[in-house]
């Protein structure tokens, strides 16, 4: 019986011992059988090739040939001609019994899995060795260590205890997002109105499986960032791009929109464009939804990351019917790994994805909440965001200098105000996934434009905050001679 097709790449992460008396091949075969009669590798998925398993071994391909042919022989294995070598469904001769199938259990989750590019991306950037021009998280060394360290200093005296929090999170947390939200960006939020998430990334999740009905309407910029996830389709909504211009989300392009439909945005320093939305489309935004009664879930993760001016006030700040949703995070601000986002919204609003974030995971970390609670109320991160805007700033200056000088002629792009990204359009079209390879074989990870977008795109998401300035500035000369190389074929 054949095994159920799939087109997952097993990842091979193991080396046989050299000193060891078994023969080389032999601990393949183990090694491999091992792992199948375990379920790491589901039936039906494809193996390396064997010129791949042999460098990743560090062995000639002869002995990897000889290996497979034993697995095949005992039916462990199938080679599909022209296929590759693939888990087979047949029962094993051999004394081990056969794992359940696990892809055919996969493929009935409701979660939609990622596009390959975005799992190749995942994947890699957990590996050493590659230059990370599209990475959407501040760099290592910009990390506030010694700030962390001082906060953390002050918490034993700060902290009763490190229980389960409410629905919400923790009381003193709320209290000081409230505070700050009104003085910082004019968002008037009692502590009832605001839930604490691990991260904004939650929110959304939260409010596409308790917020929306199936089949709903989800309006967002195209190109946006939720395009690069599953969250809203997996959970059945419908999604839908809106072009932008200069100014923002051509709103007027919602041809279908009513109450039953949602408007996603990215206003400031906008996820992959890195536009920001005029103080003059703002309004009009606000005043189509609202007369559509139809409700905004704004996602402020870069707000405060603006360089020499802050941007127009928020939806939420203008918002006086309790028709937007805001999110924002420490993710983009501080480290991701601190998992502390917020979502203000309406009290029943945000009792409801309280209620279902405490089926899920029972609360954000309590000792990242006393923490970013110290660091709202003395004031102490503030101080950092204006030190963090200089050296963003500088990153920023220096991407633009580097495209000048290997882009010209190549691409156009934008001159962002704050946030992470420029938006690098290529002119002429080329196939951006034998970009992206070409590139990975370069040593660099980029951000191809079409995850983000819903048609063709011939754009490049780059990204000055991770990649250590003169390693960036190196992986943009390469890249350019790539692009020159496709363009000429």
């Amino acid at each position: 019986m054949k095994g159920f097709r799939t087109n997952q790449m097993i990842a091979v992460d193991w080396k046989p011992n050299k000193q060891d008396k078994t023969p080389i091949y032999r601990q393949i075969v183990k090694y491999i059988s091992e792992k199948i009669a375990a379920g790491d590798w589901p039936i039906g998925s494809r193996l390396p090739s064997q010129r791949d398993m042999a460098q990743t071994f560090g062995v000639n391909r002869s002995t990897v040939v000889s290996a497979m042919e034993e697995l095949i022989s005992y039916g462990i294995l199938e080679s599909d001609f022209g296929g590759g070598t693939r888990v087979a469904s047949n029962t094993w001769s051999i004394r081990m019994s056969q794992p359940p199938d696990w892809n055919k259990h996969i493929s009935n989750g409701h979660f939609r899995a990622n596009l390959s590019t975005i799992q190749t991306i995942n994947k890699k950037e957990f590996e050493p060795g590659y230059i990370r021009i599209g990475t959407g998280e501040l760099a290592p060394e910009l990390y506030p260590g010694k700030l962390v360290s001082r906060i953390f200093g002050r918490m034993p005296e700060k902290i009763p205890n490190l229980g389960y929090l409410g629905p919400l999170g923790l009381p003193e947390l709320g209290q000081a997002l409230s505070a700050w939200l009104k003085e910082r960006q004019g968002i008037e939020a009692k502590p009832s109105n605001i839930m604490v998430a691990s991260g904004s990334l939650q929110g959304l999740q939260l409010i596409s499986v308790c917020m929306l009905k199936k089949g709903s309407r989800v309006y967002t910029e195209a190109p946006s960032y939720v395009k690069s996830l599953q969250i809203f389709q997996s959970a059945g909504m419908r999604l839908s791009g809106v072009p932008l211009d200069d100014e923002g989300i051509t709103y007027w392009n919602m041809k279908e929109a009513d109450s039953d439909s949602l408007l996603y945005t990215i206003p400031s320093f906008h996820n992959p464009t890195g536009t920001v939305m005029s103080e003059v489309r703002r309004r009009e935004v606000m005043q189509f939804c609202q007369g559509l009664r139809m409700p905004i879930l704004e996602d402020d993760a870069y707000g405060q990351l603006w360089f020499d001016e802050n941007p127009p006030k928020s939806l939420k700040a203008r918002d006086k019917t309790g028709s937007v949703i805001y999110m924002g995070t420490i993710s983009k601000t501080m480290a991701p790994g601190l998992r502390i986002g917020w979502v203000v919204g309406p009290e029943a609003v945000v009792y409801r994805l309280g209620d279902v974030k405490m089926q899920t995971d029972y609360g954000a970390s309590s000792v990242s909440q006393w923490m970013m609670t110290e660091l709202l109320t003395s004031g102490d991160y503030d101080i950092y965001l204006e030190t963090l805007r200089r050296e963003l700033k500088a990153r920023r200056d220096n991407a633009l200098t580097a495209l000048s000088q290997y882009f010209k002629g190549i691409a156009t792009w934008n001159k962002p105000s704050g946030g992470f990204y420029i938006w690098l359009r290529l002119h002429c079209k080329v196939s951006m996934d034998k970009v992206f390879a070409d590139a990975l074989k370069a040593g660099i990870l980029l951000n191809p434009g079409n995850m983000y977008d819903y048609g063709e795109n011939h754009a490049i998401r780059l990204s000055y905050a991770y990649a250590d300035p003169e390693d960036l500035r190196r992986a943009l000369k390469i890249l350019a001679d790539i692009i020159e190389k496709h363009q000429k074929r």
